[in-house]
């Protein structure tokens, strides 16, 4: 039986250490028992997924992960659209976008709610104000995705090379739309960020006066009377994950950023239920995956609430999601890590910071692989410290997807050409002889 590989990415589960947890990161604080066998049992190392120091979000680190360079990268607002299913043609450009509570000062937007919480019928009311508009040659549209956000889509004549407007944090003011410096004299770059800083001035005074706001601001809540972009993007041309590593990919997991980049890339995507439980979601995201290794070779398994954790400032917290995730991985993965052809590696995309005002960090997160075949070396605990004494050392985002061929025996030995085209796997797709 030919050996198949399982990723198990728990996002964002990196950190920084912190006093209150005895100078520890949440990883190393929490009681993970089980994953602390799984690095007893493999190799270990530390991982980023390109540039140590480097804040990535998680599609980028994802785009690096699955072996694509990042010049090749859509943006986030492209594979959005596409997770949401929103049709893109090659030359429309998709913008995250969303709602927020805004202050004019002088001709100027402040932020002052990035998260609102929208009172009926305010969201939907809020995209039907402002879902069309039309600057130039620039067409609009606002679509909906989930709860206040969704994606700007711009046709028209327009590029992708446009800065955001969205200052992240509460308080600052909000940014004019420019392109990119290297596009500043770039007419369909120039031409989207017009129209867009256009629409956002429109849709401020529209929503502003609008009815629904009116409950809002009855009801004691920051009324909804702007919005903010980001992370424009436009689909190209790629390799697709079959034809680029010889494998046949599939994701379990959850959001429209996942479920566009697998669209994207190629790989099929079995979409979970995102559950109260953290144990319980990852349990059932890793028997869902048991259930496909008769149809696929690599399997992607993701879990984002350590990320989510993070985000919420709470180190405690994301010790106790990083403890019932151990326990969930302990009843799912226990009983699969004895079949002799399967290789699984867990890690984590990114670092997520539980205090300061960085959305993500740049330190590296740890990786432990195990497996039929696979050294294993002295590491006792799966952590950011720990894994620094590992055997695999430190491995980076180009580096991986060699290393899942060369686990599954299928890595080519460099200057064979079985093929055309120099494909890093083998055997590659050939013709035989035919005697002449």
């Amino acid at each position: 039986m030919s050996k198949k590989f399982i990723l198990i990415l728990l996002d964002g589960l990196g950190d920084r250490s912190y006093q209150r947890l005895g100078n520890m990161t949440p990883l190393q604080a929490a009681h993970t028992p089980f994953m602390d066998r799984f690095a007893r049992m493999g190799i270990n190392g530390l991982f980023h997924a390109s540039l140590q120091g480097q804040a990535l979000p998680s599609e980028n680190a994802h785009f690096a992960i699955f072996g694509y360079d990042q010049k090749d990268f859509p943006g986030r607002g492209a594979l959005e659209a596409l997770g949401s299913g929103i049709e893109l043609n090659s030359s429309d450009v998709a913008v995250l976008a969303h709602f927020v509570n805004v202050r004019e000062e002088e001709g100027c937007l402040r932020l002052m709610h990035d998260k609102v919480k929208a009172q009926p019928p305010g969201a939907k009311a809020a995209f039907k104000e402002v879902d069309r508009f039309e600057s130039g040659n620039v067409c609009i549209e606002l679509i909906p995705t989930k709860g206040l956000f969704g994606i700007v889509l711009l046709k028209g004549g327009v590029s992708p090379y446009i800065t955001d407007s969205n200052p992240i944090l509460d308080g600052r003011l909000l940014m004019k739309i420019k392109p990119w410096a290297d596009f500043c004299d770039h007419r369909p770059s120039i031409d989207a960020a017009r129209a867009l800083n256009e629409y956002l001035s429109w849709a401020h005074i529209k929503l502003d006066s609008a009815e629904f706001n009116k409950i809002q601001s009855a009801k004691g809540y920051p009324t909804l009377n702007g919005l903010v972009t980001q992370r424009a993007g436009r689909l190209k041309n790629i390799v697709p994950f079959s034809q680029k590593f010889g494998l046949r990919g599939a994701s379990v997991s959850a959001g429209a950023v996942y479920s566009g980049l697998c669209k994207y890339l190629g790989l099929d995507v079995i979409s979970a239920p995102e559950l109260d439980d953290p144990g319980d979601e990852i349990i059932w995201r890793i028997e869902a995956a048991e259930n496909l290794l008769d149809k696929y070779n690599f399997l992607h398994i993701h879990s984002k609430v350590p990320d989510e954790a993070g985000h919420k400032k709470d180190p405690f917290l994301k010790k106790k999601v990083i403890e019932r995730l151990d326990q969930g991985l302990e009843k799912s993965l226990a009983g699969l890590l004895k079949k002799q052809d399967l290789i699984v590696a867990l890690t984590s995309d990114h670092s997520t910071p539980c205090k300061g005002d960085m959305v993500h960090c740049g330190e590296p997160v740890p990786l432990a692989i195990l497996g039929n075949g696979v050294r294993i070396d002295q590491v006792t605990r799966f952590d950011e410290i720990s894994a620094s004494q590992g055997a695999l050392g430190f491995v980076r985002g180009c580096e991986f997807m060699p290393m899942v061929l060369n686990y599954l025996d299928m890595g080519k030995l460099t200057g064979l050409m079985d093929t055309p085209y120099d494909q890093p796997y083998w055997p590659g797709n050939t013709e035989p002889f035919r005697l002449f």
